[in-house]
């Protein structure tokens, strides 16, 4: 694509996606260009990147895979066009035969305040093209989940950013409900836990101090004791917990009214970015596994 093509000659094949976030320029073009940042957020909800090879300049090539929730592999290529720190990168997405996609995009961070706006402009080389990506890959609900990973990871605290994996959904329910699932134990039992997985729960003392004490069922046959610490309830906004079994993590699960629906934020919060790394190609898609009984279970509720 020709960086001056105009909107008008791609407005019929493109996809472009806008989100403000509340980070400096620097720290959001460091998470789009550092691998440290990148293998953390990268991809729609619930995905993880392995990285074969990257070199972000003009002429380099980032190769790497996109592992889905599903388990599928899709194999992915970046080549870097230009690369203007701060403010702008161009890149074309395939372009090689094990690459079934391949379009042009144009990521602009535009300083507003001590927030970056960022816009992601997909060119597709036809409408047929941009069609196909969206009905075989979700393209324009992904880009819209890729900035909004990108945001999560920037906007939290840098001091614990690389060890965290964070999970967020927007739930067609209202959040005084979608609370009580998360606090009630006759529904919390029934959708907590990956696909396949039941529990059974023996303490529930849900205040500051109280215990949670419960045995996970795995669909193999294995028993996995669980045994955390609440730190803070505040219905129905937050909930904090500390897991203490085998992997030691913070969760900090949030929930906020959007338009009648609920996003809920959940955290995982390691002792180390070494540990979050280890644990984070179980634990993306696991959480979003977890997401699935939640709205299940809210379905049921009704």
């Amino acid at each position: 694509m020709n960086h001056n093509e105009s909107h008008a000659t791609t407005s019929g094949r493109e996809i472009v996606i806008t989100r403000l976030i509340q980070a400096p320029r620097e720290r959001v073009f460091d998470a789009w260009t550092d691998l440290r940042h990148l293998a953390i957020w990268w991809g729609p909800n619930g995905f993880t990147t392995t990285t074969d090879s990257i070199d972000v300049r003009p002429g380099g090539v980032w190769r790497f895979v996109m592992h889905g929730p599903d388990g599928r592999d899709y194999q992915n290529q970046i080549t870097y066009l230009e690369v203007v720190r701060p403010e702008r990168l161009r890149y074309r997405h395939g372009g090689v035969e094990d690459v079934d996609v391949d379009f042009h995009t144009t990521v602009t961070f535009e300083e507003v305040g001590d927030q970056t706006r960022v816009t992601l402009q997909s060119v597709f080389h036809s409408a047929e093209e941009l069609a196909r990506a969206i009905r075989e890959y979700g393209a324009d609900e992904g880009g819209k989940q890729h900035l909004g990973r990108l945001a999560l990871y920037v906007e939290a605290d840098p001091a614990t950013a690389e060890r965290e994996i964070v999970t967020t959904r927007l739930i067609d329910a209202p959040r005084e409900k979608v609370f009580r699932a998360w606090t009630e134990p006759e529904h919390l039992q029934r959708w907590w836990g990956p696909t396949g997985f039941t529990n059974t729960f023996h303490e529930f003392d849900l205040q500051p101090g109280g215990h949670w004490r419960f045995i996970m069922h795995g669909p193999n046959g294995v028993d996995h004791p669980n045994h955390s610490l609440f730190v803070e309830i505040v219905p129905p906004e937050r909930i904090v917990f500390d897991h203490l079994s085998v992997h030691l993590f913070r969760v900090v699960a949030t929930f906020v009214e959007e338009a009648g629906q609920t996003r809920v934020t959940f955290r995982m919060i390691h002792e180390s970015a070494e540990e979050c790394r280890k644990l984070r190609p179980l634990c993306v898609p696991a959480n979003e596994q977890l997401f699935d009984r939640l709205e299940a279970e809210l379905a049921r509720m009704n």
